[in-house]
């Protein structure tokens, strides 16, 4: 899936979204176009890749501004619940399977490390909380549990987003490649199957969109 079959069912479908849906895939959409005239930039990829992510799935920002993991989970729950072609967990368990697990591996997408860097928290403390959500992540493998492993690395995911977007990071820097490119590689197949999903389930509520459009 990429934009171009999309908008093309979008644009056959559209007449029975919602006027919040509508808005959701259009500009979601429009980001998606974006990131894929990102050749060899991974930086604004992924960065554009996640702004699709927001649009489709972002509520309230007041409300959710200190429940970002919250609001992952109920997102995901709800996508998974409704894919009834189970391609998330194909996304989860085939092919990605590997990646992730380096992913939820990588101290550097985990904010409490960096909590620890800016003076916030110890060092045990940040190595405890590693520890737990190891054991979390672990715990979802093994049960296959897709909505909570897809949510634990969009947890991850947010952090390096935040790396980015505040100017934590150099653009094209070595020092976070590994990262990028597993992160834009997932993203990449996540933001055109989250909106497929939401397109497939039209009727379902999907919540009022950020910033409507207003005269």
């Amino acid at each position: 899936m990429d934009f171009t079959s999309l908008k093309q069912k979008q644009r056959t479908t559209r007449d029975a979204f919602s006027e919040s849906l509508a808005l959701r895939v259009h500009r979601s959409l429009s980001w998606l176009a974006k990131a894929e005239m990102c050749d060899h930039d991974l930086d604004s990829e992924f960065i554009f890749l996640w702004i699709a992510f927001n649009a489709a799935y972002a509520q309230d920002t007041e409300v959710l501004r200190h429940t970002q993991s919250e609001a992952f989970s109920q997102f995901m729950s709800k996508l998974v619940n409704l894919d009834q072609k189970n391609r998330f967990f194909e996304l989860a368990w085939e092919e990605f399977s590997s990646s992730i697990r380096v992913l939820l591996d990588n101290k550097y997408v985990f904010q409490p490390f960096w909590d620890y860097h800016n003076g916030k928290i110890a060092e045990e403390d940040w190595k405890h909380r590693f520890s737990k959500a190891k054991v979390k992540a672990n715990q979802a493998l093994a049960n296959k549990q897709t909505d909570l492993l897809i949510t634990i690395v969009l947890q991850r995911l947010y952090t390096l987003r935040n790396q980015l977007v505040h100017g934590g990071a150099t653009w094209q820097s070595s020092a976070n490649r590994d990262q990028i490119r597993d992160g834009s590689a997932f993203l990449r197949k996540l933001v055109p199957l989250t909106i497929d999903v939401m397109m497939d389930n039209s009727s379902e509520l999907w919540g009022s969109a950020n910033y409507p459009v207003v005269d």
